[in-house]
């Protein structure tokens, strides 16, 4: 045990000393490489008769049709045309780029890029890595949602009834990332019912999904994880959920002696917290979440504390509220819509029941109405998504997994499960109407979505092959002498390279490396 307890730490190592060479080889050796095989063919191009290749491939091209130069530019711009069509129907279903995608995950980590970044900070500090927690904290952009509903329970009924499926790909794919990193941690310390749930998280399919977990606990009856994905996907009543998850935390506590697990049990108590909470033990919900946060304080980047604003807002217990308000809603802290948005509730219930947009314009504002209409306009500037789902100008749609913050993702998810909220608050509304409507009249559309660069290189690049095959239909013989002069223009460096070549070496040695 002492003996892999020490070799461990140190292939890490190696391993990030390898990549960080083969970046460093990339960046600058590259060049070097590239001079070495270009002087290698030029020594070498008598044995290999570069010179008679050459002159038999521009008899070649001389002797081309324009017809030629038709089909070769028109199977391009076909090629490149389908290329398109299948990145552009790959970013509308997925929401990125197929070659982006290939490319970051794939290739980048070989030429020692970063690898999951978000991952990897997202959950370093509930291990204790406080160091690198604030940095990560203002740089992340997605996150995961923290009210997200139960796919067996929750999620699957929209299948059953539509036929269809309320998440992405992306999205699932997201949470696949999140449990291998939660859940498994160093995958060289892996247990053999861990590398049996490393490949379901990464299952698209969902019964393929819960029988990799059957089958974990079939090596180890204790495989927390196992249960985890059983009461995630297979459950479909909250009741079975919430009993699979019992399970799975005491199976946690058994093998809970290292970072993984601790992940694994805080993850198995905090939905435990969410199964009574969504039973109507509002009370216990609460407690639980409580004591996870005091056992746990450096949880913040798990957001726990929104499910226990969500609980506290539905005992309508207004004090409680305010008390998380004032511990979370600091300026140091990420903000998010259930911050702010909740503050303005707060602020609008007290003075909502007696507002009167009338009666305001001829009096002017009381200094608590001043203050409700100001947290107001402190959470449309955060997020201008959230009131259209609160007035119910847009429908809502299940929320998914993971949301952009202060996108229309978050929109959705907060509105989801807060509308009740500010129902039950009277006047609310009608304060949020007017305050939204008489300041915000066009609802910014933050963050704008781009389409990435290898839909608009494809584009381009399909657009120039069907010119040019087209120029070339229409005007053959002019565009013949174009690409003869390119080709010209082409091989004219490689004559002038030959001839500084022979200048600069001496004319003995230079004679015995070409007449080799």
């Amino acid at each position: 045990m002492a003996d892999s307890s020490g070799r461990n730490p140190q292939s890490p190592g190696f391993t990030e000393k390898l990549k960080s060479w083969l970046c460093w080889s990339w960046t600058y050796i590259c060049a070097l490489w590239f001079a070495m095989v270009l002087t290698m063919v030029y020594v070498l191009r008598s044995p290999l008769k570069l010179q008679e290749t050459v002159n038999a491939a521009s008899v070649f091209l001389n002797t081309l049709t324009p017809k030629f130069y038709v089909a070769l530019t028109g199977t391009s711009s076909l090629i490149s045309g389908l290329i398109l069509i299948f990145e552009w129907w790959y970013f509308r279903k997925y929401g990125t780029s197929f070659i982006e995608q290939v490319s970051v995950s794939h290739l980048r980590p070989l030429l020692g890029g970063v690898e999951n970044s978000s991952s990897v900070g997202l959950f370093s500090s509930v291990n204790g890595d406080t160091d690198c927690y604030f940095l990560f904290l203002s740089e992340c952009k997605v996150w995961r949602n923290p009210l997200n509903l139960f796919r067996g329970a929750e999620y699957s009924r929209y299948t059953w009834v539509t036929g269809k499926e309320p998440l992405t790909y992306y999205d699932m794919n997201l949470s696949a990332q999140d449990h291998q990193t939660f859940f498994l941690g160093d995958t060289q310390q892996l247990r053999p019912e861990d590398s049996v749930m490393q490949k379901a998280w990464r299952e698209r399919n969902p019964q393929a999904r819960i029988r990799a977990a059957y089958q974990a606990i079939e090596l180890n009856r204790e495989c927390a994880a196992a249960y985890v994905l059983l009461a995630e996907e297979e459950a479909t009543t909250i009741t079975e959920a919430e009993r699979l998850f019992k399970q799975a935390l005491k199976s946690g506590r058994k093998l809970s002696h290292s970072g993984k697990d601790t992940n694994l049990v805080v993850y198995i108590k905090r939905r435990l917290a969410m199964c009574a909470r969504k039973l109507g033990r509002i009370k216990e919900a609460v407690k639980m979440m409580r004591d996870l946060m005091k056992e746990f304080p450096l949880l913040g980047m798990l957001n726990i504390h929104e499910n226990l604003l969500e609980a506290l807002l539905e005992l309508q217990a207004y004090a409680d509220v305010q008390a998380v308000l004032a511990k979370y809603d600091d300026i140091s802290l990420p903000k998010s819509a259930t911050i702010c948005y909740t503050s303005a509730l707060l602020k609008a219930r007290a003075v909502s029941d007696k507002f009167s947009p009338e009666a305001a314009s001829r009096r002017g504002l009381s200094t608590a109405e001043m203050n409700a209409v100001e947290a107001i306009h402190r959470a449309v500037e955060f997020n201008p998504h959230v009131p259209k789902y609160l007035l119910e100008m847009k429908s809502l749609i299940l929320p998914p997994e993971h949301i952009l913050k202060r996108g229309d993702s978050e929109a959705v998810a907060y509105a989801f499960f807060h509308l009740q909220h500010w129902k039950r608050a009277e006047g609310a509304l009608n304060l949020l109407h007017c305050t939204w409507e008489g300041t915000f009249h066009e609802v910014s559309v933050y963050p704008k979505k781009e389409l990435p660069f290898f839909i608009l290189f494809t584009a381009g690049l399909c657009s120039f092959c069907a010119m040019l095959a087209m120029l070339t239909h229409q005007f053959p013989e002019l565009m013949g002498v174009f690409v003869k002069a390119f080709f010209s223009t082409l091989f004219a460096p490689l004559g002038f390279f030959a001839d500084k070549m022979e200048n600069f070496m001496p004319s003995c040695l230079w004679h015995q490396l070409t007449n080799v």
